[in-house]
């Protein structure tokens, strides 16, 4: 049977706490699940541990059938590997072993340090196990998934396709392979928002049972049966889709009770594991570190104490007041980057939220560049009104100005006050990590922090470059709160469609370089998935 069930799952990283323990779950034959949870729970940790690439350090689980897995990214960290090497890492086990070993062969007989004798006997194995078959289905989703033609897979190198393209192909191969189990880690990752209505469409119609990680609030409110959440270093369990899950989440916090219950049951759960643990080290001695490891993560956590009665979540108040700017932020004349898109002209107003959309490689973060001022030679004009401040928001793309320095430090800079300044992290839930260095903050902290610098140096024109892209749901809905709030204008590249059901109006780049102005989400969505429908109902209106 082609389900997964897990039970008493525990994983520490080499020289560290337990990331989580006493995760337990099971996913029924052919329903869709999805790992939900903050940045650094150890959502991809554990499907890495269903693959086989790590072992728990304690609990069992068990996959039915045949099982296929994609890591989030895939395609990503070897550029310069052929297309063959990519695809041959999401195979079946035995015939990524023999693929593996096909390629290895195949370079040593180039370099000249095999006569030919081991390809000969790679390739042979490789075609009885049934390379020959999956190479077939290799290039029909390649000609489902690639622009371009692929006619060798063994010299195609993976830089020749965006990346987009490389996740399409790889996804396209693994949904339609008929395996009992799939592990997706993000497979939104990298995909504009055509692809990802494509992904939605092809994981309703699969029959495989799913297991994946995703922080598409869309996408799991349109394809997820089941919710698994991983938090407090376990896990639970919504046996709905998202659309429900925030609710379920609430009526589950309200259940639970006050700050003081939550700290008296986790107390108790910590100290129940650490007896488990000793029980297992009297009749094992290598269990003792695990065992010793467990008492010093209940003594801590008994050390610091219960807290004083908080909200039930994580509360995150923001306050962005962009100071006054002129009606009029900005005006574009005729403006082009690098031939990318034809020239257009347009208007944005104070207050307006603005969203930059398209598929991907149009060139809409180029433009994006162009209106901060980072480049320079485009065509056409773009000219600020008086009084506007810009403020670019970078997420989680590295800030060397921000390394080295502590969260304090970050925000002290800003408020002058040590008193202020600790106030001003309390309000975005970073009070724990005034001492921490910016680069050890997890994806949703540097996103805040972010955030919370803007506020402060009062800008009122925030450029926004994907801001929701690697964060966690949590750290996103936060994001949207602080925009909610900002009085200012906001202009962003997004592909999160959750985020952009927001903003008030669209700039659309197509594939061919044409520029609309889309006037509502519904028009920019319908636009989207249909660009040439756009042209025949005038739902939109071409700039000029």
């Amino acid at each position: 049977m082609s389900s997964i069930v897990v039970s008493e799952l525990e994983y520490a990283p080499p020289g560290a706490d337990s990331l989580f323990f006493d995760v337990s779950f099971g996913v029924a034959p052919g329903e869709h699940a999805a790992l939900v949870g903050a940045n650094g729970v150890g959502k991809s940790t554990i499907l890495r541990i269903l693959s086989g690439v790590l072992e728990a350090d304690e609990g069992e689980f068990a996959l039915g059938g045949r099982v296929l897995t994609m890591t989030q990214d895939v395609g990503m960290s070897r550029p310069t590997d052929t297309l063959r090497e990519m695809l041959v890492e999401v195979a079946p086990i035995e015939l990524r072993d023999a693929g593996r070993e096909m390629i290895a062969a195949e370079k040593a007989m180039l370099d000249g340090s095999d006569d030919g004798m081991r390809f000969a006997e790679a390739i042979t194995h490789w075609g009885d196990m049934g390379g020959y078959e999956l190479e077939s289905q290799w290039a029909a989703a390649a000609k489902r998934s690639v622009k371009t033609d692929v006619d060798d897979f063994s010299t195609r190198l993976v830089s020749e396709l965006s990346g987009g393209e490389r996740k399409r192909l790889v996804l396209d191969l693994l949904l339609n392979s008929g395996a009992d189990v799939l592990l997706l880690d993000e497979p939104d990752n990298y995909l504009d928002i055509p692809t990802r209505v494509w992904l939605e469409e092809q994981i309703k119609a699969c029959k495989s049972t799913i297991l994946m990680v995703s922080h598409d609030r869309t996408l799991l409110e349109r394809v997820a049966t089941k919710i698994i959440v991983i938090e407090g270093s376990g896990c639970w369990v919504h046996g709905g889709s998202y659309a429900t899950f925030p609710e379920a989440r609430q009526k589950r916090q309200d259940l639970l009770g006050d700050a003081l219950k939550r700290w008296n049951d986790e107390e108790r759960r910590l100290f129940h594991h650490m007896k488990i643990m000793k029980q297992r080290a009297a009749q094992n001695f290598k269990n003792a570190t695990k065992a010793n490891a467990a008492e010093t993560r209940w003594e801590k956590f008994v050390a610091i104490g219960p807290p004083p009665p908080p909200v039930p979540d994580q509360q995150i108040y923001v306050s962005l007041r962009g100071a006054d700017s002129a009606r009029r932020v900005v005006k574009l004349e005729q403006a082009s980057v690098h031939d990318l898109f034809f020239p257009f002209s347009d208007e944005v107003h104070f207050g307006e939220r603005l969203g930059l959309i398209g598929p991907n490689g149009t060139g809409k973060s180029h433009l994006l560049g162009a209106l901060a001022g980072t480049i320079t030679d485009h065509d056409g004009t773009i000219q600020y009104g008086p009084r506007t401040s810009i403020g670019m928001f970078t997420q989680v793309n590295d800030r060397p100005d921000f390394h080295g320095k502590q969260c304090l430090d970050i925000v002290r800079q800003r408020v002058f006050d040590d008193e202020k300044s600790m106030k001003s992290l309390a309000r975005y839930g970073l009070v724990n990590n005034a001492r921490q260095e910016f680069q050890t903050l997890s994806g949703g902290q540097k996103a805040r922090l972010e955030i919370l610098c803007l506020e402060l140096e009062g800008h009122n024109v925030l450029l926004l470059d994907e801001p929701t892209d690697n964060l966690d749901i949590e750290s996103s809905e936060s994001l949207e709160q602080a925009l909610d709030g900002f009085q200012g204008t906001v202009i962003a590249v997004s592909h999160d469609r959750t985020f952009l059901a927001k903003f008030d109006r669209f700039i659309m780049i197509n594939d061919d370089g044409e520029v609309y102005s889309l006037p509502d989400y519904e028009t920019a969505m319908v636009a989207l998935s249909d660009p040439a429908h756009l042209k025949n109902v005038r739902l939109a209106k071409q700039l000029s």
